[in-house]
């Protein structure tokens, strides 16, 4: 079944990162795929290696993680530069888009950073025209702890389709069948639309975006139906996110407001 959310957007791109480390303000991309789908049907892939140009070394620990080696970035790898134009085609000017990651916080903090980095205003216009979808939010709600898009892949017994190798394309299409199989669950998904939750112990990892609704989320509590889901806590609680924490004038994110950055602490962040 093809879940309504399909209908709404004209083109819907679900999208990974690998990066240098953990701390988008002193790390970078060093791979970004996205897979998108539009409206009318027809899909389009995209996956490059980034070059590394805030750090003189790739981390060791990375490349275990990764299997990425220095020489394919200095290689293969094209400009940050060259990568935020290739998101903004992708996000498409002028479309009604949504951006979905698992743990989108943190994919989104690093697009948005390169963005800034590149005083890229264009770019920034369609990153903040976008609506975004944490997919991990969503499998929260849905199933038992653990909650890495591993789990969730076996969770939906999808080994046999798609695989979270922690390369950023193998990862995204994983992410597409995960998002699919939680629509046929339960097709639901519109009401994950700009809301995250979070870990109360270690907080909102980076800044907050001002059209998210952030609200902590209980990795824990098990599965939950409609009516202990977390959009239903989001209507009880009428929670609004907090602009001044957020590098963002007015409703936008911006060129201006980044300053001192948040480290990324917690351990689940990156799945």
């Amino acid at each position: 079944m093809k879940s309504s959310i399909y209908d709404k957007y004209d083109r819907i791109v679900f999208l990974d990162t690998e990066t240098s480390g953990l701390d988008y303000s002193k790390n970078q991309i060093i791979e970004l795929a996205m897979y998108s789908v539009n409206k009318d049907g027809t899909t389009a892939e995209y996956d490059h290696f980034v070059r590394l140009e805030r750090e003189a070394e790739l981390p060791e620990r990375i490349i275990q993680l990764t299997g990425i080696m220095p020489l394919t970035l200095a290689t293969k790898g094209i400009p940050e530069k060259a990568m935020c134009n290739d998101f903004t085609e992708t996000a498409g000017t002028g479309n009604k888009t949504l951006l979905v990651a698992y743990n989108a916080q943190f994919d989104l903090m690093f697009i948005a950073m390169s963005l800034v980095r590149q005083k890229d205003r264009d770019g920034l216009a369609v990153f903040n025209g976008c609506d975004y979808l944490d997919a991990m939010t969503v499998y929260k709600d849905r199933a038992e702890y653990p909650h890495k898009l591993e789990a969730a892949i076996k969770h939906y017994s999808l080994e046999d389709k798609v695989v979270n190798s922690h390369r950023a394309i193998d990862d995204t299409y994983a992410l597409a069948a995960v998002f699919d199989a939680m629509a046929d669950e339960r097709d639901d998904l519109e009401r994950y639309i700009n809301l995250f939750g979070y870990n109360e112990k270690y907080g909102i990892s980076g800044r907050k975006m001002k059209k998210i609704t952030y609200l902590p989320q209980d990795m824990y509590s098990g599965i939950k139906d409609e009516a202990h889901a977390l959009y239903t806590q989001k209507q009880k609680t009428c929670t609004e996110p907090d602009a001044e924490r957020s590098g963002i004038e007015g409703s936008h994110l911006s060129t201006k407001g980044y300053g001192k950055q948040q480290n990324f602490n917690d351990p689940y962040a990156k799945a």
